[in-house]
């Protein structure tokens, strides 16, 4: 036998013993999902990948896109015209002033109440539904 085959030999054998003193480290899962007790950090970037992902569109909820490209001008003009108008009774509200508005929707009433104070009155024309917002003056 050839003496330089030795030597790789012995490289081997020397560099298995060297690595068998080496320690391994415990490996410990961590989860990523906040609802398996990961960060709640990843909770904003989770969703955001399940809704990128998702492409099915539920066939009951309004697609407001096409609600506002149907309209015609003049409901266009005609939608602005009742938010203005109901901006500025609300606004009056502040100032302890009365009045009422009636749109194709609501029917909405501001009137002095006992003790000083104003009641919005709010009325759902299609349900009869009614909701009451009470305003202190001071």
């Amino acid at each position: 036998m050839k003496p330089h085959t030795h030597k790789p030999l012995g490289m081997l054998l020397g560099g298995l013993l060297l690595s068998a003193g080496a320690s391994a480290t415990e490996l410990v899962y961590t989860p990523v999902n906040p609802s398996f007790g990961g960060s709640p950090l990843n909770g904003a970037w989770l969703l955001g990948n399940a809704q990128a992902q998702n492409n099915k569109k539920d066939p009951d909820a309004l697609d407001r896109s096409s609600l506002l490209s149907n309209q015609s001008a003049l409901d266009r003009f005609t939608s602005q015209l009742e938010s203005r108008l109901l901006g500025d009774l609300l606004a009056g509200v502040g100032r302890g002033e009365t009045g009422s508005l009636t749109t194709d929707d609501f029917l909405v009433r501001v009137y002095n109440g006992d003790a000083g104070v104003l009641i919005v009155e709010i009325t759902d024309r299609l349900t009869g539904e009614m909701s009451e917002i009470i305003v202190g003056q001071n």
